[in-house]
């Protein structure tokens, strides 16, 4: 245990990379949707309905800055003897540590939100529209989740440039384009898409914002595992 977590120290050499940056992203999206809303008057022309995506931003830079950690400190790891199982183990530990304090920071910011009317401006941006519950546990797990599968996916997306390079990264990702837009024309062809609809209308906020991205999370944990097994420097 001790290894682990002296090797999760190696993820703060540097902590306003994957720390400070995100936040530093966030912020300035959070600034200009603030501007905009105060400014044009989004809120109440919509009747109180507009709300932005823009704290997406923050979660994209999350993931961004878990891919650097692999592709950066890995080979630096590995070059001080550190394992491939503790490092992928303290990554993994920090990962999980970074989603619950950024969930509890995104209730917190969500619930001076609520307080202060949308900051003065009628503004949803840290947990738009029904990603907005009451419960302040329910409402860091909502924000916490989703955050702890992008982690993830960056982890997974890092090993997967250390293992197999470039192409691999641009192959998934083309791969991804062509599923998906495959399944858009398979639900097209079978008129499906109310179905798809209707299915995640049943679905609550709790499993589409927390159990999905948790299931997805324990899936990408395991395949980058069986990745970063083979990795080398």
């Amino acid at each position: 245990m001790n290894r682990i977590l002296a090797a999760a120290r190696l993820h703060l050499i540097h902590p306003l990379v994957i720390f400070g940056v995100p936040w530093l992203v966030g912020g300035i999206a959070f600034a200009i949707n603030w501007a905009l809303w105060a400014t044009a008057g989004l809120d109440g022309a919509s009747d109180g309905d507009a709300f932005t995506g823009g704290v997406s931003s923050l979660y994209i830079t999350v993931a961004v800055a878990f891919v650097q950690a692999v592709t950066q400190l890995l080979p630096y790891a590995m070059g001080i003897s550190v394992s491939r199982r503790t490092f992928y183990l303290a990554t993994a530990l920090v990962a999980v540590a970074q989603a619950l304090v950024f969930g509890i920071a995104l209730a917190v910011l969500t619930a001076l939100e609520e307080a202060t009317g949308g900051w003065g401006a009628g503004l949803e941006f840290w947990a738009p529209a029904a990603m907005n519950v009451d419960s302040f546990a329910l409402q860091v797990l909502l924000s916490g989740a989703p955050m702890l599968a992008l982690m993830f996916i960056g982890i997974g997306m890092g090993v997967l440039y250390k293992r197999w390079g470039q192409l691999a990264v641009w192959g998934l990702i083309l791969g991804t384009l062509v599923v998906v837009g495959g399944l858009a024309v398979l639900l097209t062809a079978f008129e499906a898409w109310a179905s798809l609809g209707r299915w995640f209308g049943d679905q609550s906020i709790t499993t589409l914002a927390a159990g999905l991205p948790l299931l997805l999370t324990v899936a990408v944990a395991g395949l980058s595992w069986l990745g970063l097994r083979r990795v080398v420097p």
